[in-house]
Protein backbone atom coordinates (compact mmCIF):
# COMPACT_ATOMS: atom_id res chain seq x y z
CA UNK A 1 0.00 0.00 0.00
CA UNK A 2 2.67 2.56 0.84
CA UNK A 3 4.03 2.20 -2.82
CA UNK A 4 0.60 2.82 -4.21
CA UNK A 5 0.27 5.61 -2.46
CA UNK A 6 3.86 7.13 -2.20
CA UNK A 7 3.08 6.46 -6.42
CA UNK A 8 -0.33 8.74 -6.32
CA UNK A 9 1.46 11.33 -4.31
CA UNK A 10 5.07 11.79 -6.72
CA UNK A 11 3.44 10.60 -10.15
CA UNK A 12 2.43 12.84 -12.75
CA UNK A 13 3.08 16.07 -11.43
CA UNK A 14 3.53 17.77 -14.61
CA UNK A 15 1.18 20.88 -14.05
CA UNK A 16 3.36 23.73 -12.88
CA UNK A 17 2.44 27.22 -11.43
CA UNK A 18 4.50 29.54 -10.19
CA UNK A 19 4.03 31.21 -6.24
CA UNK A 20 5.64 33.92 -4.87
CA UNK A 21 5.96 32.16 -1.60
CA UNK A 22 6.58 28.34 -2.48
CA UNK A 23 8.06 27.94 -5.84
CA UNK A 24 7.05 26.49 -8.41
CA UNK A 25 3.91 23.93 -7.50
CA UNK A 26 2.96 21.00 -9.19
CA UNK A 27 -0.30 19.75 -9.84
CA UNK A 28 -1.55 16.47 -11.74
CA UNK A 29 -3.56 17.54 -14.86
CA UNK A 30 -6.91 16.87 -13.10
CA UNK A 31 -6.01 18.88 -10.13
CA UNK A 32 -5.24 21.72 -11.98
CA UNK A 33 -8.36 21.47 -13.61
CA UNK A 34 -10.37 22.05 -10.37
CA UNK A 35 -8.32 25.28 -10.30
CA UNK A 36 -9.79 26.47 -13.38
CA UNK A 37 -13.49 25.99 -12.71
CA UNK A 38 -15.88 28.75 -12.19
CA UNK A 39 -16.32 28.12 -8.11
CA UNK A 40 -12.53 27.94 -7.67
CA UNK A 41 -11.87 31.21 -10.06
CA UNK A 42 -14.64 33.05 -8.19
CA UNK A 43 -11.53 32.77 -5.29
CA UNK A 44 -9.26 35.05 -7.81
CA UNK A 45 -11.63 38.00 -7.02
CA UNK A 46 -11.53 37.63 -3.24
CA UNK A 47 -8.63 39.11 -1.04
CA UNK A 48 -7.51 36.93 1.73
CA UNK A 49 -7.22 39.73 3.97
CA UNK A 50 -10.10 41.39 2.93
CA UNK A 51 -9.53 45.62 4.13
CA UNK A 52 -6.03 44.87 5.84
CA UNK A 53 -5.11 46.09 2.46
CA UNK A 54 -5.71 49.87 3.13
CA UNK A 55 -2.93 49.59 5.69
CA UNK A 56 -0.82 47.18 4.65
CA UNK A 57 -0.64 47.91 0.65
CA UNK A 58 0.83 44.70 -0.30
CA UNK A 59 -1.57 42.50 1.36
CA UNK A 60 -4.02 41.85 -2.04
CA UNK A 61 -2.89 38.07 -2.28
CA UNK A 62 -6.15 35.95 -3.26
CA UNK A 63 -8.04 32.93 -1.53
CA UNK A 64 -6.72 31.44 -4.79
CA UNK A 65 -3.34 32.19 -4.07
CA UNK A 66 -3.75 30.75 -0.29
CA UNK A 67 -5.86 27.17 -1.24
CA UNK A 68 -3.02 26.41 -3.88
CA UNK A 69 -0.48 26.86 -1.22
CA UNK A 70 -2.62 24.98 1.20
CA UNK A 71 -2.47 21.85 -1.40
CA UNK A 72 1.18 22.30 -1.63
CA UNK A 73 1.95 21.97 1.75
CA UNK A 74 -1.37 19.37 2.16
CA UNK A 75 0.95 16.99 -0.40
CA UNK A 76 4.53 18.10 1.49
CA UNK A 77 2.83 16.64 4.45
CA UNK A 78 1.25 13.70 3.10
CA UNK A 79 4.29 12.35 1.45
CA UNK A 80 6.16 12.99 4.28
CA UNK A 81 3.79 11.25 7.09
CA UNK A 82 3.08 8.44 4.29
CA UNK A 83 7.19 7.67 4.44
CA UNK A 84 6.91 7.17 8.27
CA UNK A 85 3.58 4.87 8.14
CA UNK A 86 0.38 6.19 7.25
CA UNK A 87 0.27 4.46 4.45
CA UNK A 88 -1.47 1.58 6.90
CA UNK A 89 -4.81 3.12 6.68
CA UNK A 90 -4.80 5.54 4.13
CA UNK A 91 -5.93 4.53 0.69
CA UNK A 92 -4.01 5.86 -2.84
CA UNK A 93 -7.93 7.47 -3.82
CA UNK A 94 -8.02 8.65 -0.24
CA UNK A 95 -4.80 10.74 -0.33
CA UNK A 96 -5.91 11.97 -3.67
CA UNK A 97 -9.12 13.46 -1.90
CA UNK A 98 -7.09 14.93 0.57
CA UNK A 99 -5.21 17.12 -1.88
CA UNK A 100 -8.31 18.04 -3.36
CA UNK A 101 -10.18 19.08 -0.13
CA UNK A 102 -6.85 21.34 0.88
CA UNK A 103 -7.04 22.88 -2.80
CA UNK A 104 -10.67 23.47 -2.74
CA UNK A 105 -11.60 24.03 1.75
CA UNK A 106 -12.00 27.65 0.86
CA UNK A 107 -14.53 27.19 -2.00
CA UNK A 108 -17.56 28.64 -0.05
CA UNK A 109 -15.52 31.31 2.45
CA UNK A 110 -17.18 34.65 2.18
CA UNK A 111 -16.00 37.88 0.59
CA UNK A 112 -14.02 40.72 2.38
CA UNK A 113 -12.49 38.26 4.79
CA UNK A 114 -14.47 37.64 8.31
CA UNK A 115 -16.94 39.83 7.80
CA UNK A 116 -19.80 37.90 7.44
CA UNK A 117 -18.77 35.68 10.19
CA UNK A 118 -20.96 37.02 13.08
CA UNK A 119 -23.81 37.00 10.82
CA UNK A 120 -26.39 34.26 11.24
CA UNK A 121 -25.61 32.38 7.67
CA UNK A 122 -24.09 28.81 6.66
CA UNK A 123 -20.95 27.99 7.77
CA UNK A 124 -18.96 28.60 4.85
CA UNK A 125 -17.48 24.46 5.22
CA UNK A 126 -21.10 23.83 5.13
CA UNK A 127 -20.86 26.16 1.66
CA UNK A 128 -18.02 24.43 0.33
CA UNK A 129 -19.00 20.69 0.79
CA UNK A 130 -22.11 21.94 -1.24
CA UNK A 131 -20.26 23.05 -4.20
CA UNK A 132 -18.08 19.96 -4.15
CA UNK A 133 -20.97 18.01 -4.01
CA UNK A 134 -22.36 19.73 -7.40
CA UNK A 135 -21.40 20.04 -10.94
CA UNK A 136 -19.13 20.98 -12.50
CA UNK A 137 -16.57 19.86 -9.27
CA UNK A 138 -18.42 16.45 -8.90
CA UNK A 139 -17.84 15.26 -12.13
CA UNK A 140 -14.02 16.77 -12.20
CA UNK A 141 -13.04 15.41 -8.31
CA UNK A 142 -13.92 12.41 -10.07
CA UNK A 143 -12.26 12.64 -13.36
CA UNK A 144 -8.98 13.46 -10.97
CA UNK A 145 -8.83 10.34 -9.29
CA UNK A 146 -10.47 11.60 -6.05
CA UNK A 147 -14.10 10.50 -4.45
CA UNK A 148 -16.25 13.82 -3.95
CA UNK A 149 -17.93 12.73 -1.05
CA UNK A 150 -14.73 12.20 1.03
CA UNK A 151 -13.50 15.19 -0.46
CA UNK A 152 -16.55 17.11 0.92
CA UNK A 153 -16.93 15.28 4.48
CA UNK A 154 -12.83 16.11 4.91
CA UNK A 155 -13.97 19.45 4.72
CA UNK A 156 -17.01 19.78 6.49
CA UNK A 157 -17.20 18.15 9.56
CA UNK A 158 -21.06 18.27 10.23
CA UNK A 159 -21.48 15.70 7.74
CA UNK A 160 -20.98 12.06 9.46
CA UNK A 161 -18.29 9.94 9.23
CA UNK A 162 -20.20 6.88 8.57
CA UNK A 163 -18.99 4.59 5.87
CA UNK A 164 -15.56 2.24 4.66
CA UNK A 165 -13.48 5.63 4.79
CA UNK A 166 -14.14 6.88 8.19
CA UNK A 167 -10.93 5.64 9.43
CA UNK A 168 -9.20 7.58 6.95
CA UNK A 169 -11.48 10.32 7.16
CA UNK A 170 -11.06 11.00 10.45
CA UNK A 171 -7.12 10.64 9.94
CA UNK A 172 -7.38 13.81 7.03
CA UNK A 173 -9.50 16.20 8.95
CA UNK A 174 -7.26 16.26 11.74
CA UNK A 175 -4.16 17.07 9.36
CA UNK A 176 -6.27 19.75 7.48
CA UNK A 177 -7.30 21.38 11.17
CA UNK A 178 -4.87 21.35 13.33
CA UNK A 179 -2.06 22.75 15.12
CA UNK A 180 0.52 22.16 12.31
CA UNK A 181 -1.92 21.97 9.47
CA UNK A 182 -0.98 23.49 6.14
CA UNK A 183 -3.75 25.65 6.08
CA UNK A 184 -2.44 27.75 9.17
CA UNK A 185 0.86 27.22 7.75
CA UNK A 186 0.58 29.01 4.48
CA UNK A 187 -1.63 31.51 5.79
CA UNK A 188 0.93 32.65 8.58
CA UNK A 189 3.60 32.67 5.79
CA UNK A 190 1.82 33.79 2.95
CA UNK A 191 -0.02 36.84 5.22
CA UNK A 192 3.58 38.22 7.14
CA UNK A 193 5.34 38.09 3.30
CA UNK A 194 2.49 40.07 1.49
CA UNK A 195 1.78 42.50 4.43
CA UNK A 196 5.92 42.99 5.33
CA UNK A 197 6.11 41.87 8.65
CA UNK A 198 8.36 39.32 10.22
CA UNK A 199 5.83 37.66 12.72
CA UNK A 200 4.38 34.75 10.49
CA UNK A 201 7.57 33.01 9.24
CA UNK A 202 8.05 29.18 9.66
CA UNK A 203 10.29 26.90 9.43
CA UNK A 204 8.15 24.49 7.30
CA UNK A 205 10.80 21.82 6.73
CA UNK A 206 12.07 21.16 10.37
CA UNK A 207 8.19 21.45 11.16
CA UNK A 208 7.74 18.27 8.67
CA UNK A 209 10.82 16.75 10.00
CA UNK A 210 9.36 16.54 13.65
CA UNK A 211 5.83 15.15 12.76
CA UNK A 212 4.95 11.68 12.96
CA UNK A 213 1.75 10.19 12.09
CA UNK A 214 -1.30 8.90 13.62
CA UNK A 215 -4.43 7.15 13.29
CA UNK A 216 -6.41 9.17 15.42
CA UNK A 217 -4.63 12.46 16.10
CA UNK A 218 -3.44 12.99 12.70
CA UNK A 219 -0.07 13.92 14.28
CA UNK A 220 2.44 13.64 17.04
CA UNK A 221 5.69 15.52 17.35
CA UNK A 222 8.42 14.52 19.07
CA UNK A 223 10.37 17.44 21.84
CA UNK A 224 12.50 18.62 19.60
CA UNK A 225 9.39 20.19 17.79
CA UNK A 226 8.10 21.69 20.55
CA UNK A 227 9.89 24.83 19.47
CA UNK A 228 8.28 25.35 15.76
CA UNK A 229 4.78 24.90 17.61
CA UNK A 230 5.48 27.76 20.01
CA UNK A 231 6.83 29.77 16.42
CA UNK A 232 3.11 29.23 15.15
CA UNK A 233 1.04 30.00 18.80
CA UNK A 234 3.78 33.55 18.99
CA UNK A 235 3.57 34.12 15.45
CA UNK A 236 -0.33 33.91 15.41
CA UNK A 237 -0.55 36.28 18.58
CA UNK A 238 1.44 38.50 16.59
CA UNK A 239 -0.27 38.57 13.15
CA UNK A 240 -3.37 38.72 15.45
CA UNK A 241 -2.23 41.73 17.37
CA UNK A 242 -0.53 43.82 14.33
CA UNK A 243 -2.36 42.71 11.47
CA UNK A 244 -5.37 40.63 11.40
CA UNK A 245 -6.88 42.98 14.09
CA UNK A 246 -5.80 46.14 13.52
CA UNK A 247 -7.80 49.30 14.46
CA UNK A 248 -8.79 50.57 10.83
CA UNK A 249 -9.07 46.56 9.82
CA UNK A 250 -11.56 46.26 12.65
CA UNK A 251 -13.21 49.34 11.77
CA UNK A 252 -13.71 48.13 7.86
CA UNK A 253 -14.75 44.82 9.38
CA UNK A 254 -17.35 46.47 11.51
CA UNK A 255 -18.93 48.62 9.78
CA UNK A 256 -19.37 45.77 6.54
CA UNK A 257 -21.47 43.54 9.20
CA UNK A 258 -23.62 46.55 10.67
CA UNK A 259 -24.87 47.04 7.33
CA UNK A 260 -25.27 43.67 6.36
CA UNK A 261 -26.99 42.83 9.64
CA UNK A 262 -29.37 45.91 9.61
CA UNK A 263 -29.84 45.06 5.61
CA UNK A 264 -30.79 41.50 6.75
CA UNK A 265 -32.75 42.06 9.60
CA UNK A 266 -34.96 44.47 7.04
CA UNK A 267 -35.29 42.02 5.00
CA UNK A 268 -33.74 44.41 2.44
CA UNK A 269 -31.31 41.17 1.60
CA UNK A 270 -31.63 37.42 2.16
CA UNK A 271 -28.75 35.27 2.98
CA UNK A 272 -29.11 33.31 -0.43
CA UNK A 273 -27.86 36.55 -1.72
CA UNK A 274 -24.61 36.45 -0.12
CA UNK A 275 -23.52 33.00 -1.07
CA UNK A 276 -21.12 33.10 -4.26
CA UNK A 277 -20.28 36.75 -4.17
CA UNK A 278 -16.98 38.03 -4.65
CA UNK A 279 -15.72 41.67 -2.87
CA UNK A 280 -16.95 43.46 -5.60
CA UNK A 281 -20.04 41.51 -5.87
CA UNK A 282 -20.68 42.07 -2.09
CA UNK A 283 -19.90 46.20 -2.54
CA UNK A 284 -22.23 46.00 -5.68
CA UNK A 285 -25.06 44.21 -4.08
CA UNK A 286 -24.81 46.67 -1.39
CA UNK A 287 -25.22 49.42 -3.91
CA UNK A 288 -27.90 48.39 -5.83
CA UNK A 289 -29.62 49.17 -2.88
CA UNK A 290 -28.58 52.75 -2.05
CA UNK A 291 -32.14 53.74 -1.13
CA UNK A 292 -31.52 51.79 1.95
CA UNK A 293 -29.13 54.60 4.22
CA UNK A 294 -27.42 51.49 6.34
CA UNK A 295 -25.67 50.34 2.75
CA UNK A 296 -23.96 53.98 2.50
CA UNK A 297 -21.34 52.47 5.08
CA UNK A 298 -20.14 50.28 2.50
CA UNK A 299 -19.35 52.87 0.05
CA UNK A 300 -17.49 54.34 3.17
CA UNK A 301 -15.31 51.39 3.05
CA UNK A 302 -14.64 51.15 -0.38
CA UNK A 303 -13.54 54.86 -0.54
CA UNK A 304 -11.55 54.44 3.00
CA UNK A 305 -13.49 56.62 5.11
CA UNK A 306 -13.55 54.74 8.35
CA UNK A 307 -14.88 55.17 11.32
CA UNK A 308 -12.34 56.46 13.76
CA UNK A 309 -11.79 54.40 17.09
CA UNK A 310 -12.66 56.75 20.16
CA UNK A 311 -12.11 54.51 22.63
CA UNK A 312 -10.91 50.91 23.28
CA UNK A 313 -10.49 48.77 26.64
CA UNK A 314 -10.33 45.23 27.57
CA UNK A 315 -12.50 42.89 26.67
CA UNK A 316 -14.33 41.13 30.36
CA UNK A 317 -16.91 38.24 30.09
CA UNK A 318 -18.37 38.85 32.99
CA UNK A 319 -19.57 42.21 31.75
CA UNK A 320 -19.30 42.19 28.26
CA UNK A 321 -20.06 38.49 27.37
CA UNK A 322 -23.57 39.17 25.81
CA UNK A 323 -22.38 41.76 22.94
CA UNK A 324 -20.07 38.36 21.55
CA UNK A 325 -23.55 38.28 19.85
CA UNK A 326 -23.55 40.72 16.97
CA UNK A 327 -27.66 41.40 17.51
CA UNK A 328 -27.42 42.30 20.87
CA UNK A 329 -25.08 45.48 20.01
CA UNK A 330 -27.81 47.35 18.80
CA UNK A 331 -29.67 48.90 21.78
CA UNK A 332 -25.90 49.44 23.37
CA UNK A 333 -24.96 51.32 20.39
CA UNK A 334 -28.11 53.72 20.37
CA UNK A 335 -28.02 54.07 24.16
CA UNK A 336 -24.48 55.38 24.30
CA UNK A 337 -24.57 57.25 21.30
CA UNK A 338 -27.53 58.92 23.47
CA UNK A 339 -25.65 59.65 26.32
CA UNK A 340 -22.93 60.82 24.44
CA UNK A 341 -24.97 63.76 22.62
CA UNK A 342 -26.58 64.77 25.54
CA UNK A 343 -23.05 65.49 27.40
CA UNK A 344 -21.04 66.93 23.91
CA UNK A 345 -23.93 67.96 22.01
CA UNK A 346 -22.53 65.73 19.15
CA UNK A 347 -24.72 64.64 16.20
CA UNK A 348 -24.35 61.33 17.15
CA UNK A 349 -26.96 58.71 17.19
CA UNK A 350 -27.00 54.73 16.55
CA UNK A 351 -26.21 54.58 13.33
CA UNK A 352 -22.96 56.83 13.57
CA UNK A 353 -21.60 54.49 16.84
CA UNK A 354 -20.18 50.94 16.13
CA UNK A 355 -19.39 48.74 19.57
CA UNK A 356 -16.83 46.10 18.07
CA UNK A 357 -16.22 42.65 20.25
CA UNK A 358 -13.91 40.61 18.11
CA UNK A 359 -14.80 36.62 18.44
CA UNK A 360 -12.47 34.48 20.67
CA UNK A 361 -9.37 33.33 18.84
CA UNK A 362 -8.42 29.22 19.79
CA UNK A 363 -4.81 28.83 20.19
CA UNK A 364 -4.87 24.60 19.54
CA UNK A 365 -2.54 23.11 21.17
CA UNK A 366 -3.85 19.15 21.23
CA UNK A 367 -0.38 17.85 20.04
CA UNK A 368 1.22 15.07 22.02
CA UNK A 369 4.87 14.47 22.69
CA UNK A 370 5.81 11.07 21.98
CA UNK A 371 8.83 11.56 23.93
CA UNK A 372 7.88 13.23 26.80
CA UNK A 373 4.37 10.94 27.00
CA UNK A 374 1.99 13.80 27.77
CA UNK A 375 0.35 16.35 25.75
CA UNK A 376 1.77 19.90 24.67
CA UNK A 377 0.06 22.14 27.37
CA UNK A 378 1.80 19.55 29.54
CA UNK A 379 5.13 19.12 28.11
CA UNK A 380 8.07 21.24 29.04
CA UNK A 381 7.17 23.85 26.47
CA UNK A 382 6.52 27.17 28.08
CA UNK A 383 2.94 27.72 26.55
CA UNK A 384 1.06 25.78 29.71
CA UNK A 385 -2.58 26.36 29.27
CA UNK A 386 -2.44 29.66 31.49
CA UNK A 387 -0.15 31.15 29.20
CA UNK A 388 -2.15 30.45 25.94
CA UNK A 389 -5.64 31.81 27.64
CA UNK A 390 -3.42 35.39 28.64
CA UNK A 391 -2.75 35.35 25.09
CA UNK A 392 -6.75 35.03 24.12
CA UNK A 393 -7.19 37.89 26.90
CA UNK A 394 -4.74 40.06 25.51
CA UNK A 395 -5.97 40.03 22.13
CA UNK A 396 -9.72 40.79 23.22
CA UNK A 397 -10.53 44.62 23.34
CA UNK A 398 -14.06 46.31 22.79
CA UNK A 399 -13.30 49.49 21.03
CA UNK A 400 -16.10 52.22 20.13
CA UNK A 401 -15.82 53.55 16.32
CA UNK A 402 -17.63 56.26 15.89
CA UNK A 403 -18.49 58.43 12.39
CA UNK A 404 -16.47 61.45 13.44
CA UNK A 405 -13.39 61.30 15.76
CA UNK A 406 -14.03 62.68 19.36
CA UNK A 407 -13.07 62.41 22.89
CA UNK A 408 -15.71 60.25 24.94
CA UNK A 409 -15.89 62.04 28.33
CA UNK A 410 -14.12 59.73 30.94
CA UNK A 411 -17.21 59.41 32.64
CA UNK A 412 -19.20 58.24 29.95
CA UNK A 413 -16.83 55.83 29.45
CA UNK A 414 -16.05 54.42 32.49
CA UNK A 415 -19.55 53.84 32.51
CA UNK A 416 -19.71 52.16 29.89
CA UNK A 417 -17.48 49.67 30.45
CA UNK A 418 -19.34 48.77 33.48
CA UNK A 419 -22.74 48.72 31.32
CA UNK A 420 -21.70 47.36 28.24
CA UNK A 421 -24.11 44.27 28.92
CA UNK A 422 -27.15 42.89 28.92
Amino acid sequence: MEEQVLSILQRSYTVPIRDPLWGHIYLTPGLAALTESVPFMRLNRIFQLGPACSVYPGATHTRASHSIGVYHLARRLLLNLTEKGAAGWISPQGALSFLAAALLHDLGHFPYTHSLKDLNLEDHETLSGRIILAEPLKSLIGKAGADPELTARIIDKSMDTGGKTAGELVFFRRLLSGVLDPDKLDYLNRDARYCGVPYGAQDVDFIYSRLLPHREWGVEIDSRGIPSVESILFSKYLMYRTVYWHRQVRSATAMIKKALLTGLEKNIIVPEELYGLDDQGLFALMASRSAFAPFSLAGRVRDGKLYAESAFFPFEEEKHGALRYIKNRKQQEEALAAEIRSVTGKALDGESLIIDVPEAVSFETDLFVRDENCSFGESSSVFKKSAVEAFVKSLRVVRIFTEIPLAIPESILQNAKNWLHL
